[in-house]
């Protein structure tokens, strides 16, 4: 009896390891590995065993910025378990990244939680970071605008009323759009078969009236643009061309 009263409060309990084949990974990759959980020293019943994808989002909080935990996917990997005591059980799983999950570009950190849901008890958890880069899709945009002059400044991941958490990648504007832009934000929304470009262009104040627009924040102007796999996978210069041509709408 004294023993499941330790167990209950994680002195003596059973502890879970998940083990990965790899640490990195791009979106939409199939993710292998296995979850081990050793017995303490009593049994216990596990009601179930999930894995949870993390990562750290920016929110405004009464006019402040503060981090929060965010849970971009939920992996349930297996029902109802019993662990007896001192015993030693491996349960193998295969999961996906999602496409909407971020880069772990700047120092964004990206890791895999997870959990054992044990009744009446403080339930074990085990955090393994991962690293997932840009899919080649998106890198071929980043590629296109760098080529066009953009630099890219701040990648952050932030709270969205509408697309709940994004990443949002900043840029500065160089060559002939210096004159003429402050800055230059972009999301992707990234697919199977194509990936959505969400453009947010900050022009630079000239005159009066671009005083004028930017003390009523009327300066920032939003676009969309769509590529698909074939458009991604042929030349570069064909995606910086269309990138340039929507872009320069924004010159005048």
């Amino acid at each position: 009896m004294f023993k499941k009263l330790l167990a209950s409060v994680g002195v003596g309990a059973a502890k879970v390891d998940t083990q990965l084949e790899k640490e990195h990974f791009i979106p939409g990759e199939d993710v292998h590995g296995k979850v081990v959980i050793k017995g303490g020293d009593v049994d216990q019943t596990i009601d179930s065993i999930h894995i949870f994808l993390m990562t750290e989002a920016v929110r405004e909080v009464d006019d402040r910025k503060v981090k929060e935990k965010v849970a971009l996917q939920k992996y349930p990997i297996t029902k109802q378990e019993t662990i007896k005591e001192g015993e030693t059980k491996e349960i193998p799983f295969s999961i996906k990244i999602p496409y909407h999950a971020p880069a772990s570009l700047g120092r964004l950190p990206i890791w895999f939680e997870t959990g054992l849901d044990i009744p009446r008890a403080l339930d074990p958890e085990d955090r393994d970071p991962i690293k997932v880069a840009p899919h080649p899709y998106i890198e071929s945009v980043l590629d296109a605008l760098s080529h066009l002059g953009f630099q890219l400044r701040k990648v952050e991941m932030e709270s969205s009323k509408r697309f709940g958490y994004v990443q949002e990648f900043e840029f500065t504007p160089g060559g002939e759009y210096r004159s003429y832009l402050d800055e230059l934000e972009v999301i992707f929304f990234l697919q199977k078969n194509h990936v959505d470009v969400m453009i947010e262009v900050d022009r630079r104040a000239r005159g009066l009236g671009g005083l004028f627009a930017e003390a009523l924040e009327m300066d920032e102007s939003r676009a969309k643009v769509t590529f698909s796999s074939q458009e991604l996978n042929g030349p570069l210069d064909a995606v910086t061309r269309k990138l340039q041509h929507m872009i320069d709408q924004y010159k005048q």
